[in-house]
């Protein structure tokens, strides 16, 4: 069993049972977790992003930003370790409804982690809730470090004496908007986390053996894309089989995009849950229009995007957007027709399943390399055939496609059909090269060199047929083929 605290107040310990297959909070970790937490607004997600060395956490003045559980490595120490921002403690977030939910994804982030990071405000000083939240915080047996934040200045160090008053030995002046006191922040940090890796005992060293660290190097980034309230979110929890992420009804409700890793099989994937995309970027609020931009980011840095669609509202216009969005990212794409479940459930399986399939192939048809899969979050239903699509797109890469097969491939398609005349010259193909891609991936895009005597007399629809002949002869599934056609230089004595 693993133990999260239920009541802020009175710090009553609950039960929670450990989900089979999920490591338990409280067994040995590769990394150390360290979680940051305090009332709204005291700067933990600049703080977060600080240590993290990127933006990951959204930042904003407006109380409550934060909702869900984000993590991310740092690697400022000789032993890395793992940071976990949380949404604001102890108030009510200007009534939208998330308060009792972001209490209880901070309280699971301070059950789970090794060391806390109390934040408070140094500019606003001493509040009830820092002294409900510290009085709380003093019975956990979590080492606990107080770090007094938005201290810019020499002159503010001065007057934050009152915060000593709160009972706890190791107190850090910070301010992490302007990076002062990080140094002096992980100095204290670096006791807790144990030996260095050189260091390690023969109990690590089985830990981090080769077999294990390889697989985890380079996880496969899947991006869960769409519109609001399809149930991305409702997703990655089924999926995780946990409640990661809060859910509401609400629109709006994830505004980070929060990576979640996750092990399927001996495979390693990063889950990329994200705000939902919405039709117009006019008339947002400043928040609302930066987690669109975190979204449509999350997009170019997946591996693979996983567009949701609600099955019972049908494809609507902005999802049709988000696939183009997709398509011109070249991003390998699988299509997941969620709520399932509510789409016409008087008739069978088969009949609910040809009409919806036909429906969002039409609506999406410049998707149709993209697998599409029917999913209920609600009762968890078709899970594994979401990542058997996964899987498939994976396998579908062309790791190792040979020069001398793809021209092969061309050849018989050009002999088969060849191409039109076009201004009196007909297309002429030299010879084809996959074009590698410049940095190692997970997943090489399928992007082919087509060397011809001229680039002009390429018709669109034959480069069309030449897709569909490549598709016909390599399992490409659920990735997008693009060519680039280079043309003979002309000859300067002509």
């Amino acid at each position: 069993m693993d133990y999260v605290r239920d009541d802020l107040a009175d710090c009553k310990i609950r039960q929670v049972p450990h989900v089979p297959g999920q490591p338990s909070t409280m067994s040995k970790r590769l990394k150390k977790t360290i979680a940051i937490v305090g009332r709204p607004n005291v700067g933990k997600s600049a703080l977060f992003n600080r240590l993290a060395g990127r933006r990951i956490s959204i930042v904003h003045d407006m109380p409550g930003v934060t909702r869900d559980r984000i993590t991310a490595p740092c690697k400022k120490l000789d032993v890395p370790f793992e940071i976990m921002d949380t949404g604001g403690i102890g108030a009510t977030l200007t009534g939208d409804g998330f308060a009792d939910m972001v209490h209880a994804e901070a309280e699971i982030a301070m059950a789970a982690a090794d060391l806390i990071l109390f934040v408070v405000d140094g500019r606003e000083g001493l509040s009830p809730i820092d002294q409900a939240l510290a009085a709380t915080l003093r019975k956990t047996s979590r080492p606990i470090i107080l770090v007094v934040n938005k201290i810019d200045t020499d002159k503010q160090e001065s007057d934050d004496a009152v915060f000593h008053t709160l009972g706890f030995d190791s107190v850090i002046r910070t301010s992490a908007e302007h990076d002062r006191g990080m140094g002096h922040l992980l100095e204290k940090i670096r006791p807790h986390l144990g030996p260095a890796p050189a260091e390690a005992g023969e109990d690590e060293e089985s830990i981090t053996a080769d077999n294990v660290a390889v697989k985890e190097e380079y996880p496969l980034k899947l991006a869960l894309v769409g519109r609001p309230n399809v149930g991305k979110s409702s997703l990655v929890n089924t999926i995780l089989e946990d409640e990661r992420t809060i859910v509401s009804d609400i629109a709006g409700t994830t505004r980070d995009a929060i990576d979640l890793p996750y092990e399927r099989k001996g495979r390693f994937y990063t889950l990329i849950d994200t705000a939902g995309i919405k039709r117009r970027m006019r008339n947002l609020e400043p928040v609302e229009a930066y987690s669109i931009m975190r979204s449509q980011k999350a997009i170019r840095r997946s591996d693979i995007c996983l567009l949701v669609v609600d099955a019972d509202e049908g494809v609507q216009a902005q999802d049709r957007k988000i696939a183009q969005a997709i398509k011109k990212e070249e991003k390998p794409c699988i299509i997941i027709v969620n709520k399932f479940d509510l789409y016409r459930p008087e008739q069978s399986f088969k009949e609910r399943w040809a009409s919806l399939s036909e429906t969002v192939r039409s609506e999406l048809f410049f998707l149709d390399y993209a697998p599409l899969v029917a999913a209920s979050a609600k009762d968890g239903s078709y899970m594994q055939k979401v990542f058997a699509a996964v899987n498939r797109v994976f396998d579908s890469a062309p790791h190792g496609l040979g020069t001398g097969e793809l021209n092969r491939i061309f050849q018989r398609a050009i002999e088969r059909n060849p191409p039109p005349m076009k201004s009196g010259r007909r297309f002429n193909l030299l010879y084809t090269v996959w074009k590698k891609p410049e940095r190692p991936t997970n997943l090489p895009s399928p992007h082919f060199l087509l060397f011809c005597n001229r680039s002009d007399v390429l018709p669109a629809s034959y480069k069309r047929y030449l897709e569909n002949q490549l598709r016909e002869a390599l399992p490409l599934e659920g990735l997008p083929v693009t060519f680039e056609v280079r043309g003979r230089k002309p000859d300067r004595r002509n």
